[in-house]
């Protein structure tokens, strides 16, 4: 299934559905983060529902737009690692987005000033779907609800001039995530998918989940030792190269810019940029 958060012109009420065929929406009312086998069987019945509204006539949001949390992890892909001039880390690299950063499908990326250096991260996450503690790698996979497209929008100049990442990643806009929600049934190996980033049109990263040096399983593991994982929690697993601050010259994202994050069997995110450097 395809689920989406959407919301319909002139409303501010945000909808939960199902995406059917020919791009139609069969609202599901419920909560976002009802996630688990259970909650996901029941939205079956929506599939063959009569249409309530068109993809191409609401404004979508981020498929979970409640998260409780939204994690990162940095240097995920060993040729990122590289034009960072940065060794391969021996344990996943952790960070936090919060939830003003969200935003979906169609909508705008904010540059509002604060930072010079506005950059793309295409990224594959995906979004738990029942409480996970102390799991192992083995079982781990049977936590995960499903997978969303993302973009980690990143001010470049704030993450560098801190000792840390969460400023240079958590403002406003700055996680478009969409156009749905893929349930894992749909992906059965995440980690060979294509994934790419265009600004523009070019393409500018292009590459395979499968280069991800800390695979889900072991991120899920991994993150669940210390912190519980809680359904509607999004886990961003990493870029691959071709980043626009490790090019030569820069490319830095600008007023007016479209930036395409593509992957293969899970979807197409497109958001504009707005405001300038």
């Amino acid at each position: 299934m395809r689920l989406v958060a959407y919301s319909l012109p002139g409303e501010s009420q945000v909808r939960r559905g199902v995406v059917v065929q020919d791009d139609g929406i069969v609202e599901a009312p419920g909560d976002f983060r009802a996630l688990g086998p259970q909650d996901l069987a029941g939205l079956v019945q929506y599939q063959t529902a009569p249409s309530t509204a068109r993809l191409s006539e609401v404004t979508l949001h981020a498929p979970v737009p409640n998260a409780g949390k939204i994690l990162g992890i940095g240097l995920n892909y060993a040729d990122h690692a590289q034009e960072f001039h940065l060794g391969i880390p021996s344990h996943p690299v952790l960070f936090a987005k919060f939830n003003n950063t969200l935003t979906g499908h169609g909508r705008v990326i904010l540059n509002d000033g604060t930072s010079k250096a506005v950059d793309y991260e295409a990224e594959l996450a995906f979004v738990i779907g029942k409480r996970a503690k102390k799991v192992s790698e083995a079982e781990a996979l049977g936590y995960v609800a499903g997978y969303i497209t993302a973009n980690d929008v990143t001010a470049r100049d704030i993450q560098h001039a801190d000792t840390q990442w969460v400023h240079g990643k958590s403002l406003d806009t700055f996680c478009p995530l969409g156009p749905w929600l893929v349930t894992a049934d749909e992906v059965p190996d995440p980690h060979n998918l294509a994934i790419s980033c265009r600004v523009n049109g070019v393409t500018l990263q292009d590459s395979n989940t499968n280069q991800l040096i800390f695979k889900i399983p072991a991120l899920v593991s991994y993150l669940s030792q210390g912190i519980t994982l809680e359904p509607g929690d999004i886990v961003l697993t990493g870029t691959p190269s071709g980043i626009g601050y490790a090019r030569n010259p820069k490319v830095l994202l600008k007023d007016g810019d479209v930036v395409e994050v593509e992957i293969e069997k899970v979807g197409l995110l497109q958001n504009t940029v707005r405001g300038s450097l």
